[in-house]
């Protein structure tokens, strides 16, 4: 004899459209969500790097402690406009590296040399904020950097007298990010580190005590 389907009940309905309306509110609200992570380099900072510097400087009160601001990448490819596809492929790294979507940078003004005019797209670049800086910042000490042949430390000397700290990088293949069967070529960026920091010692401090690897001389 068959066996005959039985029509679902009501109340078995009416609990399964709750449960589902109950997913979607999750989704809408957030609620329910894994707990964010905090980066490790800000706790760092928060615990360790504020109360050394507000000690070491004096600082009457700890908002007056310097901070990392922001952190800006900048990726030049010259010929963009004449080499679109090279553009394209500079914008996808940067991404990968970042994990931040470049805006494409245009010339302010021609240089006739290059054939550039006012206008052409020549690079992207991204400015990190918040946790994704701190998140770039520990990647950039920790694996990026010891990955440089023969590293033996960043200059002290690339501040611009005003808290700021600039490094370049020649290669991108540098990030784990970045897949070498899949680069077109190689080409490099600077990284410029911008502080709350009234002078360059005090910025130095921070990054120094953050775990930027300077060379002593």
């Amino acid at each position: 004899m068959a066996k005959q389907n039985k029509a679902p009940q009501p109340q078995a309905q009416s609990k399964k459209a709750s449960k589902e309306q109950k997913t979607e509110k999750l989704f809408e609200t957030g609620e329910g969500a894994p707990a964010k992570i905090t980066p490790r380099l800000k706790i760092h900072y928060e615990q360790v790097v504020r109360p050394q510097l507000q000690q070491q400087f004096n600082y009457k009160n700890p908002m007056q402690v310097p901070r990392i601001e922001k952190i800006v990448i900048n990726m030049g490819v010259g010929k963009g406009e004449q080499e679109p596809k090279t553009l394209e492929n500079a914008v996808r790294d940067l991404a990968l590296i970042s994990g931040q979507k470049p805006v494409v940078t245009t010339a302010k003004r021609a240089i006739s040399n290059f054939r550039i005019r006012k206008g052409h797209r020549i690079g992207c670049k991204v400015t990190l904020r918040g946790d994704r800086m701190y998140v770039f910042l520990e990647k950039l000490i920790n694996v990026v950097l010891p990955r440089i042949r023969d590293f033996s430390g960043i200059s002290p000397r690339s501040f611009d007298g005003r808290g700021n700290y600039s490094l370049g990088l020649r290669e991108q293949i540098l990030f784990p990010e970045i897949v070498y069967d899949q680069v077109d070529r190689l080409r490099g960026m600077d990284i410029t580190i911008c502080t709350t920091a009234e002078t360059d010692e005090e910025a130095f401090a921070l990054l120094k005590a953050m775990g930027l690897p300077f060379r002593s001389s």
